[in-house]
C-alpha cells in the first residue's frame, strides 16, 4: 500500500530488476516490493477523504512518521484534523519473527490500547482500510506466484498472487497486485474474502518522485461490498530526516 502501510519497504531493493526481461518468481518480486527503497525514515502530511455509499465526504488531516530500527520498521500517524478526531494516533511496532504490534490513542481515554489479532480486520478509524492494511506483510508469511502481465493505464505490470500461508491471520484468501515492473510499486490490489468474493480494491493514481525516491502520492482503496472508499493525498513528505526514536514509543504515543 501506500509507503506507510503494508506493502511498503524501506531498504534497498535486490539487485535483480523486473523489467530486465529475466525471469523472476512470485516470492522474489514480492521481495522487491517489501524491500524497495523508501529511505530510513520519513515524515509526511496526508490529506484523508472518507466518501460514503451516497457520496458524502468526510475529509481528515494527518501527519505520518517512519523510521527503520535495523530490519524492522515503525510508524506512527497523529490526526490534526478536524475537531473530532483531532489528537488520536496510532503506532505500529515491527516485532522478529512477522508480528506487529499496533496501539490506538484516543484522547477522550487519555491512553492507548492495543490492537488484539482479532481485531486487526476492523477499519481503520472508520476508513476502508483494516488495520491489517496497516501492517508490513512479511513476505513469507504469504504464498506468492505470479500470474501473467497487464499493463495499468500504460504502465507494464507483472500481477502476483499472494495467498496466506496460515488463513487465521488474515482476512484475505487471496490478495492479487499489479506490480509496475520499472517501480515495483503496487499499482493496483484486489482483496478478495474468505468466499473468493472480491472485498476490496486499493490503487495508486500517482507516483512522484521525492529526493530521488519514488513515492505514491495520491491513492484510493474501494469497499466493493459498502460502496464506500478512502481517498488519500500526500501533501509534503521529507526522507532521511533524522526523526528521534522516542517518537515510536507507546509512552511518547500517549504523552505527545
Amino acid at each position: 500500500m501506500f509507503l506507510f502501510f503494508a506493502c511498503s519497504g524501506s531498504h534497498a531493493a535486490e539487485s535483480k530488476s523486473i523489467s530486465s526481461g529475466s525471469q523472476i518468481t512470485g516470492r522474489e518480486l514480492a521481495q522487491k516490493v517489501y524491500s524497495r527503497e523508501n529511505g530510513d525514515d520519513a515524515v509526511a502530511q496526508m490529506h484523508m477523504i472518507l466518501i460514503d455509499e451516497s457520496g458524502k465526504e468526510r475529509v481528515r488531516e494527518f501527519t505520518a512518521y517512519r523510521k527503520d530500527f535495523v530490519a524492522l520498521s515503525r510508524q506512527v500517524l497523529r490526526f490534526t484534523a478536524p475537531s473530532d478526531i483531532q489528537g488520536t494516533a496510532f503506532l505500529s511496532i515491527e516485532k522478529t519473527g512477522g508480528e506487529t504490534e499496533q496501539f490506538l490513542f484516543l484522547p477522550s481515554l487519555r491512553r492507548s490500547r492495543r490492537i488484539v489479532s482479532s481485531q486487526k480486520s476492523h477499519r481503520f478509524v472508520n476508513s476502508d482500510f483494516s488495520y491489517e492494511d496497516m501492517e508490513r506483510r512479511p513476505v513469507d508469511s504469504f504464498d506468492h506466484r505470479i500470474a501473467g502481465e497487464e499493463k495499468i493505464d500504460s504502465v507494464e505490470c507483472l500481477i502476483l498472487e499472494s495467498t496466506p500461508k496460515n488463513k487465521a491471520n488474515s482476512q484475505y484468501s487471496l490478495i492479487k497486485s499489479w506490480i509496475a515492473k520499472d517501480t515495483d510499486i503496487p499499482l493496483k490490489a484486489d482483496h478478495f474474502d474468505e468466499k473468493k468474493e472480491l472485498l476490496k480494491t486499493y490503487r495508486v493514481l500517482e507516483v512522484k518522485p521525492f529526493q530521488n525516491i519514488k513515492t505514491e502520492t495520491y491513492l484510493v482503496m474501494e469497499d466493493a461490498k459498502r460502496r464506500t472508499k478512502t481517498v488519500l493525498t500526500l501533501v509534503k513528505i521529507s526522507y532521511n530526516t533524522g526523526i528521534k526514536d522516542d517518537i515510536f514509543t507507546q509512552t511518547k504515543l500517549e504523552n505527545w
